[in-house]
């Protein structure tokens, strides 16, 4: 078991030798080439022409380009020594085609489903897409003004793994994306939780909570009062427990300090990068999905296994 401490706790991983070999996985390039896909796309039976090559091919070229940070066309090299390494006589898509299919492209997002009713964690942070690096700010002042793009996650807390994503201009508030967020859940799937800081104690979080039959577990305001409506009904509870017990105890009564993993979720994804290489949004928001995906596709080859100990 390797130890490591925070706070006033130490914890320990009981499975430290399987995840520290999932770890080298991580940089395999075997794991991101599966000889089954659907290279070249299906014939449409339309007249007029179509695509030659498969979403999975153009995704596949995108995964590798954000995976190890190049250019595309330094990609598409890499690309090609992949497929031969690996005995594929597959034709290869110029930067161009790769380029243009990005920005309609339809990610598919590889997740794991969760053992019974999915328990969601949201939360929201910025990545820069123009403007001068930290350094060359600091050191000289910007010149020229900084826009980010807003990245809205809800992640699975047993698997780990992101659900949703939602992209959107920073002027978007984040509790009006809780709609969206929801949306790319199945219907049928049920949602035990929702877990988020107090950002979203707005009425139209507790509302879509309501419609999908979710308990919210959101930190109310300091000073919050109570409110009228079925939708604030657990708002409510918390007010109250908060009031009689105190927020400290309410979080641990309620399980929020949970939302901690979707923060470390996040600083993995901007380990991929702290700004996105395109220009156009449309390109930007599928460059941000393949992120996530790739993200997915680590946590699917282990996680660690945690546990307080002392």
């Amino acid at each position: 078991m390797s130890e490591s401490t925070w706070g006033n706790k130490a914890y320990g991983t009981t499975n430290w030798k399987k995840y520290n070999a999932s770890l080298k996985t991580r940089g395999s390039l075997t794991v991101w080439l599966d000889k089954n896909m659907q290279w070249l796309a299906r014939a449409s039976g339309k007249r007029g022409s179509h695509q030659k090559y498969s979403e999975a091919a153009i995704q596949f070229c995108l995964t590798i380009k954000r995976l190890f940070g190049l250019a595309l066309r330094q990609t598409l090299g890499l690309v090609e020594s992949l497929l031969q390494l690996a005995g594929l006589n597959w034709p290869l898509p110029d930067f161009s085609t790769v380029c243009r299919r990005q920005k309609d492209l339809q990610v598919n997002e590889r997740y794991q489903a969760s053992q019974g009713a999915l328990n969601l964690l949201v939360d929201f942070t910025g990545i820069k897409f123009l403007g001068e690096g930290e350094w060359k700010a600091k050191k000289h002042g910007a010149e020229r003004r900084r826009q980010w793009r807003t990245v809205h996650l809800g992640i699975d807390a047993n698997t780990l793994q992101i659900r949703a994503i939602v992209v959107t201009t920073n002027d978007v508030g984040d509790s009006f994306m809780i709609e969206p967020l929801l949306d790319q859940i199945p219907i049928n799937e049920p949602i035990a939780t929702l877990i988020g800081d107090g950002a979203y104690d707005t009425e139209a979080v507790y509302a879509a909570c309501q419609h999908r039959q979710i308990t919210p577990i959101i930190p109310p305001r300091k000073r919050a009062r109570l409110r009228k409506g079925a939708a604030f009904a657990h708002r409510n509870q918390a007010v109250i427990a908060c009031r009689r017990l105190g927020r400290a105890i309410w979080k641990d009564w309620s399980g929020y300090h949970r939302r901690s993993l979707v923060e470390t979720k996040m600083h993995c994804f901007k380990r991929l990068g702290e700004k996105v290489m395109t220009r156009t949004f449309e390109r930007q928001v599928t460059e941000l999905n393949v992120r996530a995906f790739i993200l997915n596709r680590f946590t699917e080859l282990g996680c660690p296994n945690t546990v307080a100990v002392g």
